[in-house]
């Protein structure tokens, strides 16, 4: 599944691999790299509703990259101050989430996922879309200023990946830097095979049962799958599988 959305990964992938091949030799000229490619990484925007795989399928980009990946949650974001760090100057102070993140990953090119964007304090959403502008566009991005380290620090070379359960609630400037992409609900045939092949095995580990213990029925998964009616995601799936594993 999720074709259309792997296939739009898949070319951001190739343009970026295209940007780092040298250019061919033309009038006696030498062969030119365009190293600007990092300035261009792609910044993508995964729009969808809960359990329908935006943080999974991140981290699978991460693992087809070989790269670390690193997570800032957005969730409950109260300060721009835990994006940008603040100055050295209170007694309290910390780097930002960003350069904790670097020093995390340990290198500075890994991707970063800054997870539910949509999802940041009321009062605080002004100065956090605020550092985002700076953050999220290439022009600026290279110079980034963490107050901590109070010197400009280079993020050129991270490919930021963002989520989101809807786009209301995230400012124009920040969506106009942004690749958004919409991941589809899962049909009841996709989550089957899902639950066969990822969720029952691992919720059997989880309670401790053995694979022969607890086998289901192929004429079963479809009252298992839509017990109450129609969900996007699998997370309700999963609790179901999970729950009766315990049983």
């Amino acid at each position: 599944g999720l074709d259309e959305v792997k296939q739009r990964i898949l070319e951001y992938l190739a343009v970026m691999k295209l940007r780092l091949t040298p250019l061919p030799q033309t009038n006696n000229q030498q062969l030119t790299t365009n190293n600007s490619a990092h300035a261009r990484a792609p910044i993508l925007l995964l729009v969808g509703l809960v359990g329908t795989g935006k943080t999974t399928l991140a981290y699978s980009i991460a693992e087809a990259l070989n790269r670390p990946i690193v997570r800032i949650p957005f969730g409950g974001m109260g300060s721009a101050r835990d994006l940008r760090g603040q100055s050295r100057l209170h007694s309290e102070a910390e780097p930002g989430q960003i350069v904790k993140g670097l020093k995390q990953a340990g290198v500075k090119n890994p991707i970063m996922l800054l997870d539910e964007l949509d999802r940041v304090a009321d009062e605080a959403r002004h100065d956090i879309m605020g550092v985002l502008v700076e953050l999220l566009d290439p022009e600026q991005n290279k110079a980034f200023l963490d107050h901590y380290l109070d010197v400009p620090l280079d993020l050129s070379e991270v490919v930021f990946i963002a989520t989101a359960n809807n786009t209301n609630n995230i400012a124009t400037a920040v969506m106009d830097r942004l690749e958004p992409i919409s991941m589809p609900s899962y049909t009841d045939d996709q989550k089957i095979v899902i639950a066969k092949d990822y969720l029952l095995p691992k919720a059997r580990e989880e309670a401790g049962v053995p694979p022969e213990a607890l086998v289901f029925d192929n004429e079963a998964w479809p009252l298992i799958v839509r017990p109450l009616g129609f969900d996007a995601g699998i997370r309700t799936l999963q609790r179901t599988i999970q729950g009766l594993s315990r049983k």
